[in-house]
């Protein structure tokens, strides 16, 4: 089942959606589309698809999930329940389904997407990242690498990572991490940089704030709340940078 299209979804308050919103549409050099319901699309420059969205939550702090594009909803939907995924809704088109440890995830259609939007400023986020409980972690590798027909499933940089990796052209990868305690599952939305200091020393101007900084990446809170993290990867292939 060929997925030709990926979104990474912001998942915030309702309450809090106008902060999300002008804060991921200023570090993305995107604008707002017309609102469908609960979501909204970050529009990126003329010529170029669309793979961010933003969606309002009633409940929780929210976090970010995919969404799927393919040409078969209902077969690509099949697959992922034989690859041991439960569907938590349908609607007319397109379903929402969860991954064995319960990570949220839509299977929508294919409207022909297919041309990246650029690198801004040195950063583009390219990547959701599952925080799966150690008791998971070994389902949830293997959930996804079954699903994900084509893409590449490689261990991580250290050893509680593990990479997604799409065929070249989708915009949107996953890693999956192994908390050190159980807790449950959530996500979070990477952006690959260039620079880290530069990209946080933007974010904060517009509003961001530092939480935590690690051995390659920084956590980072936006406007409404949610946590996201700038990592030291190469912005055009989403790959650690080459050492010389």
């Amino acid at each position: 089942m060929t997925i030709h299209w990926t979104y990474a979804f912001i998942d915030r308050p309702a309450e809090l959606l106008p902060a999300a919103e002008e804060f991921w549409t200023a570090v993305t050099d995107t604008r707002l589309s017309a609102r469908r319901s609960e979501f909204i699309t970050l529009v990126p420059v003329e010529g170029t698809d669309a793979c961010v969205k933003v969606q309002g939550v009633d409940s929780g702090r929210g976090g970010a999930h995919l969404d799927f594009a393919v040409d078969d909803v209902a077969g690509f939907t099949a697959s992922a329940v034989r690859a041991g995924a439960e569907v938590a809704a349908e609607h007319e088109g397109w379903a929402v389904l969860r991954s064995p440890a319960g990570l949220p995830f839509c299977a929508v259609p294919w409207h022909e997407e297919s041309v990246r939007p650029p690198v801004v400023r040195g950063t583009r986020l390219d990547q959701v990242c599952v925080d799966v409980p150690p008791s998971s972690y070994d389902t949830e590798v293997a959930f996804w690498t079954e699903l994900l027909v084509g893409w590449a499933s490689l261990p991580g940089s250290l050893p509680e990572f593990h990479v997604l990796r799409p065929p070249t052209g989708l915009p949107v990868r996953v890693l999956l991490q192994r908390l050190g305690t159980e807790q449950p599952l959530s996500a979070h939305l990477d952006l690959a940089c260039a620079d880290i200091a530069a990209t946080r020393a933007e974010h904060e101007r517009l509003g961001g704030a530092f939480v935590a900084a690690g051995a390659h990446w920084t956590v980072m809170r936006d406007p409404a709340g949610g946590t996201y993290c700038l990592t030291g990867r190469d912005p055009e292939t989403g790959g650690l940078p080459s050492r010389s």
